[in-house]
């Protein structure tokens, strides 16, 4: 499979209720893939996949599969802090037709260098899809070191790239060194995508692609073709909408502007909380700033 440059990592749809919104994820998914969007992660972070059961889990990823073309690849969040889990989870994604699976490290638990590598060699190896493994210490606690990165992706070559969200650029160039020459890093903070571009990563999965996907599709294009200077243009343009996306946990911020802009996304799923309009000023100075236009289906 040709991996795309840009992978949404897309929010869930909850309908007044609460309850999972299928028939907007079908649009919203359409939307972004006619917007800058070549893959999309369901399920994941963004997705509050954390608060979906397995049944939900299932319909969002069917709803989405049917709403855009067939080679636009599709991953499922899998990834729990429970290997056997993780396992039952991944199983089910490929039974369903999912074109691969974002496993995150292990939350809460705490497990050493090995501990890491265990738990993600054994989810690849009890499936026969493709698999991403996603690095995010501020999530998890803990970090997936390059070299056990490395490993894994030695011992199970169906783990095709990491999602890397270090928060420096040194992560990205260490991976870049140490993993097998045919394996991929993806950057998970739009704010460090050109960077990340500049010492070997192939793109991002991204939450800014929501809002400005053909622009962020546009940098990553300009700096592939070698005209880093409006590469970096478009990062200054739209940085300051990349860092007002985090101004509260995500995904609060991107459903406030997602709402805004004339989806229909409603709020997160407890323990978050929709967010105050006035916490979020920044984030709309920066989408004006930014001419981010509504979305229309």
């Amino acid at each position: 499979m040709r991996w795309p440059a840009v992978f949404t990592a897309m929010v869930t749809p909850f309908d007044a209720e609460g309850r999972l919104a299928t028939e907007e994820a079908s649009r919203l998914a359409a939307w972004l893939v006619a917007h800058g969007t070549g893959g999309l992660v369901v399920a994941g972070s963004t997705g509050e996949g954390a608060t979906l059961s397995d049944a939900e889990r299932e319909r969002l990823f069917r709803a989405v599969r049917e709403a855009v073309p067939a080679d636009v690849p599709i991953l499922v969040g899998t990834g729990t802090n429970d290997t056997a889990v993780s396992i039952a989870r991944s199983k089910a994604a490929e039974q369903w037709g999912a074109d691969g699976v974002l496993a995150v490290a292990p939350y809460y638990n705490k497990p050493p260098q090995a501990g890491l590598e265990a738990h993600f060699v054994a989810i690849a190896q009890a499936i026969g899809i493709p698999v991403m493994l996603y690095n995010v210490p501020s999530r998890t606690s803990v970090a997936v070191e390059p070299r056990t990165v490395a490993r894994i992706m030695e011992r199970a070559p169906n783990v095709f790239a990491v999602k890397e969200s270090g928060g420096n650029v040194d992560g990205f160039s260490q991976l870049v060194e140490q993993i097998p020459g045919d394996r991929l890093v993806y950057s998970g903070d739009d704010i460090l995508t050109l960077p990340a571009l500049a010492v070997g990563a192939v793109g991002v999965v991204s939450v800014a692609s929501h809002v400005v996907g053909d622009e962020l599709a546009a940098m990553i294009a300009a700096f592939g073709r070698g005209d880093v200077q409006t590469a970096a243009a478009l990062h200054r343009r739209l940085a300051p909408v990349f860092r007002a996306l985090f101004v509260q946990s995500n995904p609060i911020p991107l459903k406030w502007a997602l709402n805004r802009l004339g989806a229909s996304v409603g709020d997160p799923r407890l323990p978050l909380v929709p967010a105050d309009d006035t916490a979020m000023r920044p984030l709309a100075a920066a989408l004006e700033a930014a001419g981010v236009r509504p979305i229309r289906y």
